[in-house]
């Protein structure tokens, strides 16, 4: 009888092989990929094909999106890895524990308050566990963020400011696919907010009560771009002649595995992995602000803009003894498109802690291999690996989960309404 863990995975899309690449090439001798569920043959087809030929491994069995149970019942995982849509991340997490399976997700955990509370419901009903991949928190500068704050090199936190950009490769590729329609993704102060929010937490030691949000679409959408003078529009960029000239525009037939993985998938789904960033139907916003106070009563102001020069962000974090000022510049990014090291890569960084009454002092951080810095082989052995002890305690559950989305959750619903929203009216932990 074998002692590995077997892993099934649901929605082979553009983040999965991030999980079966490392089940498949690094963790083999302890862990086991058992099986793909999606809703797309062909998309599987092609996991299987890279699982052969990239990694070596034996393809496994695939099984259609509603044969989920079936699933479970024939490869009787230990663990389901859920890499799907972002609404529809609960009906497989809850689903897989009900059926006795513990649970990794990617993030953002869910969409809404409904489907954040149901989880949580079934973890304490079922008693499995969920495990949500917060790679940021790996990263060793983050780490390192976290482990001064507990040194005590700026006493008790204050206040923090967060100011994230997204370029316009980067940030343009959330409006280009499903991401555009808040339904599907909770839009960016769910679906990418949550690595902030959840960085915030984990720094402070706390969580948020009150969240306060205004929030736009300001530069994308056909009506802004229409303000702009521009008067030519496509739909989709492959195959347009329009688009040709479009910096905005993603061509899938132009990338080997672009074309493999959505364009030869479409027949089967409709999906259109390459829509144009200034078409209708966008949701989302691209310019929001937050306000945050934490049960602490540390305050966090945070800004997201996704069509900047550059990519990266600058925090600072007050405290009664100091202040700390971190500054990073990231490798931009599509997913889907190229190395996966390049993911949150960093091109330039600074650290520097300014104590109240003594000199300012810079603060080293040796960067690892692998994506974000290095953090994302830290995470990956965690999770299919031999974790060591981590005084950090990085490891993220459910209860982490929700705390990082609520605070997007209750920013999207201040922004729709106008009001402050209290966290303790969203869900009951």
């Amino acid at each position: 009888m074998s002692d590995k863990k077997r892993y099934v995975l649901v929605g082979t899309g553009g983040r999965a092989e991030f999980f079966y690449g490392a089940l498949a090439q690094n963790f083999r001798d302890k862990s086991e990929l058992a099986a793909f569920c999606d809703i797309n043959q062909t998309r599987m087809n092609y996991a299987n094909q890279l699982l052969r030929d990239k990694y070596g491994y034996a393809e496994v069995p695939t099984y259609p999106a509603d044969q989920f149970d079936q699933m479970i019942e024939n490869e009787k995982p230990d663990f389901v890895i859920v890499t799907s849509i972002d609404r529809t991340h609960h009906k497989y997490i809850i689903r897989a524990m009900e059926l006795g399976c513990d649970v990794v997700t990617e993030k953002p955990m869910t969409v809404d308050e409904e489907k954040c509370q149901a989880i949580l419901d079934a973890a304490k009903r079922t008693g499995q566990n969920i495990r949500v991949t917060f790679n940021y928190r790996y990263a060793p500068h983050h780490t390192k963020v976290r482990e001064l704050i507990m040194n005590d090199a700026i006493g008790q936190v204050t206040s923090v400011h967060f100011e994230w950009l997204l370029n316009t490769r980067h940030g343009a590729d959330y409006f280009r696919r499903w991401h555009r329609d808040k339904r599907n993704s909770g839009g960016l102060l769910v679906h990418k907010s949550t690595h902030h929010f959840d960085l915030v937490n984990f720094w402070i030691g706390s969580h948020p009560e009150t969240v306060f949000a205004f929030g736009d679409l300001m530069y994308y959408g056909r009506e802004n771009a229409e303000e702009r003078g521009v008067t030519q529009f496509y739909n989709r960029a492959t195959g347009n002649p329009i688009a040709k000239e479009d910096p905005f525009a993603l061509h899938l037939d132009s990338d080997d595995h672009l074309k493999a993985m959505y364009l030869d998938a479409e027949p089967e789904d409709g999906y259109q992995r390459d829509q144009s960033v200034f078409g209708d139907g966008i949701n989302i916003e691209d310019t929001m602000g937050v306000l945050v106070r934490y049960q602490n009563k540390a305050i966090l102001t945070y800004s997201l803009v996704a069509y900047q020069p550059w990519e990266g962000y600058r925090i600072a974090i007050n405290g009664t003894k100091g202040r700390i000022e971190m500054t990073i510049v990231e490798q931009s990014y599509v997913n889907s498109l190229g190395d996966k090291n390049l993911e949150g890569a960093l091109i330039g960084k600074t650290l520097r802690v300014l104590p109240t009454f003594d000199a300012p002092y810079e603060v080293h951080v040796e960067e690892q291999e692998g994506g974000h810095g290095g953090g994302d082989p830290v995470l990956l052995n965690d999770l299919f690996g031999e974790p060591v002890e981590d005084p950090y305690a990085r490891a993220a559950n459910h209860i982490d989960g929700a705390r990082s989305i609520l605070t997007g959750i209750a920013a999207n619903r201040a922004i729709a309404t106008g009001m402050p929203v209290r966290i303790s009216n969203l869900v009951r932990f």
